[in-house]
């Protein structure tokens, strides 16, 4: 048998000094439950670049100039009635002004054992 269910896979691009407020406020939404488990996420080390417009109040950075920094992509996934919640965790949490937070959908097949 087969189970079909939908489920969102959630990016979140950040300063590493937020990580650990960022996955926990998007797991007190209700992020990152998998099973038997919950606060799952994994993080990957990336370079992140953007050029802040003329009426911006970037975290970092100048407006009008390239900026350039390491960051951090925070991925885990959530159930769609959780969708909504977990992105306004992250708004809450992110330091940015407009953060990177990507919501990809994701069909899900479980197969009996």
């Amino acid at each position: 048998m087969i189970r079909h269910r939908r489920v969102f896979k959630i990016e979140v691009f950040a300063p590493e000094d937020y990580a650990h407020k960022i996955m926990n406020a998007m797991a007190k939404a209700g992020a990152g439950r998998i099973g038997n488990y919950e606060h799952c996420f994994s993080i990957t080390h990336v370079k992140g670049f953007w050029k802040p417009l003329e009426n911006s109040s970037p975290y970092s950075g100048t407006p009008g100039k390239l900026s350039e920094a390491q960051e951090v992509k925070i991925e885990t996934r959530c159930n769609q009635e959780d969708v909504g919640e977990v992105h306004k965790a992250v708004l809450t949490a992110h330091p940015y002004e407009e953060p990177v937070i990507n919501i990809i959908a994701i069909e899900q097949i479980t197969f009996a054992k």
